[in-house]
C-alpha cells in the first residue's frame, strides 16, 4: 500500500518500481558511505566545513540519480547533459580534493546500482588508504616543508638582476625569480621568489641579510602558495 503513493506517475506494468524500503536502504547506505569518506578525509587533514559536508552528501545525490535513471539510456544521457550545464563557482581544488569527490561519486554510483555491500567495502578501503596517506605524509617528504615564497621590496635605482643571488645561494638550495612588479608610483620594485631553504638554516638570519641589502624595506617570507607537486 505504501509503495503505491511513492510510485511514479509514468509507471507502467512493464517498468520496474523501486520500493520505499529499497530506496531508504540505498539512501541510508549512501549517507553512511559519505560519512565514512568525510571522516577519513578529515583525519590529520585540513579541509573546509563546506567541502566535508559536500563529500558527505555527494554519494547520496549520485545514488538517487542512478536509481531514478534505473537502466534507461535516454534518462542517463539527459542526466549527463544536465550535469554538464552546471558551473561550479568556486576556486579550483587540489588534486586530493578532486580525487575525494570522484571517490564519493563512485561510491554513490555503486550504491545506486544496488551493490550496497560493495559500496561500503569500497568506501572503507578508500577512507583507510586516505588515513594512511595522511598519517605518513605520503608523497610530501621533508623537502616540501622547506618550500617558501619570498617577497622583497627594493628601491628603483637598485638593479634587481642577481642582486640577492649571493644571499640566496647561501640559504636556499633552489630559487627562482617568478615575478617583478613596480609599486608606490614606480619608486619601488617588488621581487617575488620561489625558493627551497637548506636544512637547518635560520630564517631570521636570511631576513636580516636581505634587510641590509634592500635598505630595510619590506620583506615577506611565507609558505609557498603553489607547491610543485600540486595538481
Amino acid at each position: 500500500m505504501l509503495d503505491f503513493f511513492f510510485q511514479g506517475i509514468f509507471h507502467t506494468d512493464i517498468s520496474d518500481v523501486i520500493s520505499v524500503g529499497s530506496f531508504l536502504l540505498c539512501v541510508g547506505c549512501a549517507l553512511v558511505i559519505g560519512l565514512i569518506l568525510s571522516l577519513g578525509c578529515r583525519y590529520q587533514g585540513r579541509y573546509t566545513r563546506s567541502f566535508l559536508a559536500t563529500l558527505a552528501l555527494l554519494p547520496t545525490v549520485v545514488c538517487v540519480v542512478i536509481m531514478m535513471v534505473n537502466g534507461s539510456v535516454g534518462a542517463g544521457v539527459a542526466v549527463a547533459g544536465a550535469f554538464s550545464l552546471v558551473r561550479f563557482r568556486s576556486a579550483p581544488g587540489t588534486g586530493r580534493e578532486i580525487t575525494m569527490l570522484f571517490l564519493a561519486m563512485g561510491a554513490g554510483l555503486i550504491s545506486g546500482m544496488g551493490y550496497l555491500a560493495l559500496a561500503l567495502l569500497f568506501a572503507v578501503i578508500m577512507a583507510a588508504m586516505n588515513i594512511v596517506f595522511n598519517k605518513f605524509l605520503f608523497g610530501e617528504g621533508k623537502k616540501a616543508l622547506r618550500y617558501r615564497t619570498l617577497s622583497v621590496m627594493i628601491p628603483e635605482n637598485l638593479d634587481y638582476s642577481g642582486v640577492f643571488d649571493e644571499i640566496l645561494n647561501t640559504f636556499a638550495s633552489e630559487y627562482t625569480l617568478t615575478r617583478v612588479k613596480t609599486t608606490n608610483m614606480g619608486s619601488l620594485f617588488r621581487l617575488t621568489y620561489d625558493l627551497t631553504l637548506r636544512e637547518n638554516v635560520s630564517e631570521k638570519e636570511l631576513i636580516d641579510q636581505l634587510r641590509c641589502r634592500n635598505g630595510n624595506l619590506e620583506i615577506m617570507l611565507s609558505c609557498q602558495e603553489n607547491a610543485p607537486a600540486e595538481l
